[in-house]
């Protein structure tokens, strides 16, 4: 070998740059926009996708858009994890994206072993996930950091009250997509609907506007872009008309609602409400991708694409204000048609 063969071949060669992802979404229901957003960030950062969705059923419409679908067991249910680690290993998966409240906690806890397995999942922490989850202890976290929050105790504690100062708010304690909320105006209602309500807390009632705020908190935790989103409309839970606020106060809420928290990671949805007299009141936290995402996405706010390139190692610039002001949301019902009567039998056939 010659000296200069030698000098060649000790210089440090560089990682190839990936250009294959594997994404799986878990519980991925009708999330359709979601997955075409992923599709077009993968596009521009010029990484072919392959992506996988999970969920109970093949009549999740989403499972019919996705590169491979997978039926996995309920959450919660014996296997429901293992039935995950089992599909990251068999198709390399990079990515574990979770969209429904219910899966989070489980696979935070279990995030180490999809590490194990070559996956990232794009969770929070276990302890934030856990505070975000029980309501009262959201309460309790962002009360003592000093954040405005509605007055929140458990349903015997107001039960107990000697005096009331209807209304109320009724909600389950873990509950999500506005099942089981209620307005409480009278003793007897909090009497009748506090039996049927599971684990119910209540609250101190909000008149005002009520807005989305999601947060980008990448892999690294830091909230380095916030997106409030007005909701002008809501169907089962899910914004079904929004529209964009640039609201620097409210901004600066999701920046402190995060900074408190810790441990954020991914996008966090932070609910908030605008009282008439211009006080931003906290009422909800949720640590995963916002049904209304899409709408933040189509301003400017590119979350996939940030979190693929943060996943590669790439550079990315995010301004925590820079996206379109006022762009509103309509949404429509849009339907997917299978090809066979008995679709709970039949594999999707892909996108």
């Amino acid at each position: 070998m010659t000296e200069k063969t030698r000098k060649r071949s000790t210089r440090p060669t560089r990682r190839p740059r990936r250009t294959h992802l594997r994404i799986l979404f878990t519980c991925i229901g009708r999330r359709i926009e979601l997955v075409r957003a992923f599709r077009r960030a993968g596009e521009a950062l010029d990484v072919r996708l392959t992506i996988h969705g999970t969920d109970l059923n093949w009549l999740a419409p989403a499972m019919h858009r996705v590169d491979r679908a997978h039926l996995v067991p309920r959450v919660g249910a014996k296997g429901h994890i293992a039935s995950l680690l089992k599909l990251v290993r068999a198709h390399r998966i990079d990515l574990v994206i979770p969209l429904i409240d219910s899966d989070l906690l489980a696979l935070a806890h279990a995030a180490p072993h999809f590490e194990r397995a070559g996956a990232r999942v794009v969770i929070s922490c276990e302890s934030t996930v856990r505070t975000c989850r029980d309501k009262l202890l959201t309460f309790n976290a962002l009360r003592e950091a000093g954040i405005d929050t509605p007055d929140t105790c458990l349903w015997a504690e107001a039960l107990a009250r000697k005096r009331h100062r209807f209304p109320y708010y009724m909600k389950p304690r873990e509950g999500s997509a506005g099942m089981g909320n209620y307005r409480i105006d009278t003793l007897d209602e909090l009497k009748v609907l506090g039996r049927r309500v599971p684990d119910p807390i209540v609250q101190e009632f909000v008149e005002g506007v009520e807005h989305t705020l999601d947060v980008y908190t990448g892999l690294d935790g830091r909230p380095r872009c916030v997106v409030p989103r007005r909701r002008l409309e809501v169907r089962t839970g899910e914004v079904s008309k929004g529209q964009i606020v640039k609201d620097r106060a409210i901004i600066d809420t999701g920046c402190r609602v995060a900074e408190v928290l810790g441990g954020c990671r991914g996008v966090i949805t932070v609910q908030c409400m605008v009282t008439p007299q211009g006080r931003i009141r906290v009422i909800e936290i949720n640590p995963r991708f916002g049904g209304g995402a899409p709408l933040s996405i189509h301003a400017g706010a590119d979350f996939p694409k940030w979190l693929l390139a943060e996943f590669l190692g790439r550079r990315v610039r995010i301004n925590l204000m820079g996206y379109k002001d006022g762009v509103t949301m309509l949404r429509y019902d849009d339907s997917v048609f299978l090809a066979h009567a008995k679709g709970r039998q039949r594999r999707p056939a892909g996108r």
